[in-house]
């Protein structure tokens, strides 16, 4: 049976202060290592046979850290980057709300139907992560895989592995290093695990 473990990166300066990331390059913060290693800690008892990840910093490093627990490289891979938000990138959510009022209640209401200055469509985040998942699961059938992404992205992707429509995007939740675990089974891909952040429980 394929299984695709599917995780979101470690905690970053621009999530506290709730920043529009999307295609910039954030580190984590120290408090996103800590998740991070708690993360590696937790998956070393998962049989996990190859890694992909995200190519920017907070993703590919998150990665690392499990990889390094695994003694396991890391494949990077551009299409599981996060959405680009051209002209919202580096706005708080206040300012995103002040400078783009209806552009930012498309969003929260249709936001497969937002046209965002310069950002990529929902739909074609969709469509490009949706590319590399495929091709991940034609080249490892029967195997486990680690995928380290973004909150968007994934979101996108278990939306398209379900065959749900984008208008649904709010019904799912993705926290800083959590899991969710998809089976393909007989009769097709099963949602096993959900934002699963049991690992962080007892962190400071």
């Amino acid at each position: 049976m394929t299984k695709l473990i599917i995780v979101r990166h470690g905690e970053t300066t621009w999530n506290l202060e709730h920043r529009a990331q999307g295609s910039k390059n954030i580190g984590l913060t120290k408090n996103g290592l800590n998740q991070a290693k708690l993360l590696a800690k937790r998956l070393k008892h998962y049989k996990i046979d190859k890694i992909y990840s995200s190519d920017l910093d907070r993703a590919f490093h998150t990665a690392e850290m499990v990889a390094k627990e695994l003694d396991q490289e890391v494949i990077k891979d551009n299409r599981l980057r996060e959405m680009s938000f051209g002209k919202w990138e580096g706005l708080t959510t206040s300012e995103i709300k002040e400078k783009y009022e209806d552009d930012f209640i498309i969003w929260r209401n249709n936001p497969h139907k937002a046209l965002i200055p310069e950002a990529e469509k929902l739909v074609d985040v969709q469509n490009r992560t949706l590319e590399i998942i495929n091709y991940i699961i034609k080249e490892n059938k029967g195997k486990t895989i680690l995928i380290v992404s973004h909150g968007i992205s994934i979101k996108s992707i278990i939306l398209g592995i379900m065959e749900m429509p984008l208008s649904d995007f709010y019904k799912i939740t993705q926290n800083n290093t959590s899991i969710n675990i998809i089976e393909y089974r007989d009769y097709g891909p099963v949602i096993k695990t959900l934002n699963d952040t049991a690992h962080l429980e007892n962190i400071e």
